[in-house]
């Protein structure tokens, strides 16, 4: 088992990131954070991904949810569910003026291959 996140630190912008686990919302990794509360997007976001989850199979869509990228005023949120777990989903939040974000979603989809649970 590798639940690995801490190459998320090196993405342009990094403010924090963690690893969570959808059925109970409870974080499995953190790391960093930078006034973002990690325990709070733990919980919130969980209701997030099993909405987009229960949507894709609602409509029969027959594909999987790649990443949820959320953007607010200041920071981009990205949500990528686990292709070896679907409930557990790999959080990064990135600075929206200092990241790059393609390049963040190219490196958050890099972490997520290298964890295994």
């Amino acid at each position: 088992m590798s639940t690995d996140i801490s190459k998320a630190s090196e993405i342009e912008g990094f403010i924090g990131a963690c690893l969570v686990d959808s059925d109970s919302g409870l974080m499995v990794n953190s790391l960093g954070g930078g006034g973002v509360d990690l325990e709070a997007v733990a919980a919130m976001y969980t209701q997030v991904v099993q909405s987009n989850i229960q949507t894709v199979e609602t409509l029969d869509l027959e594909t999987d949810i790649e990443d949820i990228f959320i953007t607010l005023g200041n920071q981009h949120h990205i949500i990528r569910p686990l292709r070896c777990a679907p409930s557990v989903f790999l959080f990064v939040a990135v600075k929206r003026a200092e990241g790059n974000v393609g390049m963040a979603r190219i490196q958050v989809r890099n972490i997520e291959s290298k964890i295994n649970i």
